[in-house]
């Protein structure tokens, strides 16, 4: 029998098999000896123990499509990262490296804007604007008031896609609109610092339908590309693309070269000073980091 880890919890795996329902099961002993862990939206193979209390052993764990470090997940086909337009604002760095990851893991990427109802006249535009721009679909959302629902519903259909971002931007409120069963803690805001308490403790598959699964996450501070070359970043922006290999030296990293085109395109404002002045600290980052 064959179904996918929807959670796990100290030692225990939760099993969804498709109309047969979820099962509790533990990991043989070969895993630990071989080194291999389950992970949530892993695809496995039970066998089942009892089946009146729906409990099992894993006895297999099938070929992953691919895996995330952070959050620590397996077969993701997109991601939707959620950011607030405002309360809190948006930290756009941290925004970058969490696409920067994902273009590394080559795992397609929705962005969603939540509480767009409390958004300043002009800041959806210039937030679509930047995004768009790089080819990232960019969704505006109110959990609160239940807006756009089904735009959401749409892109998330026939897919697994986890669902990260920063505490406090309405994560938790977005699932409990969309899968009301979960009952996600949603928690407050501090007014003081504008930084959300942290409501997600572990990583969870819901089922909104038919081979449709949203995975929550534990909320993040920061991403770190630990395995990636300095020399590998500048591929995981889509806006250099069309400028990779046509500067004045072939291996450009757009940094202090001269004859760079992607800085001429920065100057010339066809490609946003935000953007790239995060690729910048993060290429800074990734290059001291393998000094040492």
């Amino acid at each position: 029998m064959t179904g996918k880890i929807i959670k796990g919890i100290a030692g225990f795996y939760y099993v969804h098999v498709v109309e047969s329902g979820v099962y509790e099961c533990k990991a043989k002993g070969i895993f630990r000896k071989d080194h291999i862990k389950p992970l949530i939206g892993d695809n496995v193979e039970i066998q089942v123990l009892d089946e009146e209390n729906k409990e099992g052993n894993i006895i297999e764990i099938l070929p992953r499509q691919n895996e995330l470090i952070r959050p620590n997940v397996s077969n993701i086909d997109q991601a939707l990262v959620v950011f607030a337009v405002a309360r809190p604002k948006p930290h756009f760095n941290l925004l970058d490296r969490f696409l920067v990851m994902m273009e590394y893991k080559e795992i397609p990427t929705i962005l969603c804007f939540n509480k767009e109802d409390i958004a300043k006249e002009g800041r959806l535009d210039e937030l679509k604007e930047v995004y768009e721009e790089c080819g990232y679909p960019v969704l505006f959302t109110s959990a609160k008031e239940k807006r756009h629902m089904d735009d959401l519903m749409k892109v998330l259909k026939g897919k697994t896609t986890v669902i990260a971002g920063p505490s406090g931007v309405g994560k938790s409120s977005l699932l409990n609109v969309l899968f009301p069963e979960a009952n996600m803690e949603t928690g407050a805001i501090s007014e003081k610092i504008e930084r959300g308490k942290h409501t997600t403790r572990h990583s969870e598959l819901f089922s909104l339908g038919e081979d449709t699964f949203i995975m929550d996450t534990p909320g993040f501070s920061s991403l770190f590309v630990m395995e990636m070359e300095k020399e590998e970043l500048k591929y995981c922006y889509p806006e250099f693309e069309s400028y990779n290999g046509t500067c004045k030296f072939s291996t450009c990293d757009h940094i202090m070269e001269p004859g760079c085109r992607v800085k001429q395109a920065v100057d010339e404002e066809m490609i946003s000073k935000i953007r790239y002045g995060n690729y910048v600290d993060i290429y800074n980052e990734v290059k001291n980091r393998k000094r040492y």
